[in-house]
C-alpha cells in the first residue's frame, strides 16, 4: 500500500463505520452523508497533491541513466550520406521525431522533424537528392548519464530543443526527448490517482 492510500485508510475506515452503523440502526440523514463524503473527497485531494509533489521531487533528482535502464529503447541512426527522403521514411516507420547521424561510431549531428520542415520543405530543397548531413543540426548539445531529470528538463526548455543525446566517455549511449522526460515525471501517478478516486467513490452516499 502506497503512502497516499495509508494516509487515507484511517478517515476512510471511520466513514465506513459511521455509514454501517447508520445502515443497521436507522436511515442516516442525507445532509450528514453528503458532508462526510465531501470531507473525505477534499482530504483525498490534499493527500494526493502532497504525495504527487513529494514523489515528483524524487523523480526529478533521478539520473538519466535510470530512464535509459527502464526504457531500453534502441538507438535509431543514419549515415551522413543518407538522403533526406530515406531519413524521413525511417522516422515514419519507427514513429520517432529525430534520427541520430553517426559516422564511424561518432555522433556528428541530429536530424529532427524541425530540420525537415525548416531546412528542407520551407527551403524548397529536393529531399531525394539531398544528403541528411546538409540539413541536419550539427554538433547537438549532449549530456552525461549522470545528468538529473530536472537538469535535463531545464536544458531542453532553455535551449528550446526537443531531443537530448546522452554520451558517456565519448560514446553515445542513448537519447531522450522532452516527451520522455514529461512521461517519466507522471507515469506512476495515473494508478495512484485512480486509487484515490476509487476510495472516494466507494464512500459516496447512495
Amino acid at each position: 500500500m502506497n503512502m497516499s492510500m495509508r494516509m487515507l485508510a484511517a478517515p476512510t475506515a471511520l466513514v465506513f463505520q459511521i455509514q454501517l452503523a447508520w445502515a443497521v440502526e436507522a436511515e442516516p440523514p442525507a445532509p450528514v452523508l453528503e458532508w462526510s463524503f465531501y470531507v473525505l473527497l477534499i482530504f483525498a485531494v490534499c493527500v494526493g497533491a502532497f504525495v504527487f509533489f513529494k514523489t515528483s521531487n524524487k523523480r526529478k533528482e533521478a539520473p538519466l541513466s535510470n530512464m535509459l535502464v527502464e526504457s531500453r529503447r534502441p538507438l535509431n541512426f543514419v549515415h551522413p550520406d543518407t538522403t533526406v527522403t530515406e531519413s524521413v521514411s525511417k522516422m515514419h516507420d519507427e514513429n520517432i521525431g529525430a534520427l541520430l547521424v553517426m559516422e564511424d561510431d561518432n555522433l556528428v549531428g541530429i536530424f529532427t522533424e524541425r530540420d525537415a520542415l525548416t531546412n528542407v520543405l520551407a527551403a524548397g530543397i529536393d529531399p531525394n537528392s539531398t544528403k541528411v548531413s546538409a540539413v541536419m543540426t550539427e554538433k547537438p548539445f549532449c549530456v552525461d548519464p549522470s545528468t538529473t531529470i530536472e537538469e535535463a528538463m531545464s536544458i531542453v526548455t532553455n535551449r528550446k530543443i526537443r531531443h537530448l543525446p546522452i554520451v558517456h566517455n565519448g560514446k553515445l549511449v542513448g537519447i531522450v526527448s522532452s516527451g520522455d522526460l514529461t512521461h517519466w515525471m507522471v507515469e506512476d501517478r495515473e494508478d495512484e490517482i485512480r486509487e484515490l478516486v476509487d476510495v472516494a467513490a466507494h464512500t459516496r452516499p447512495r
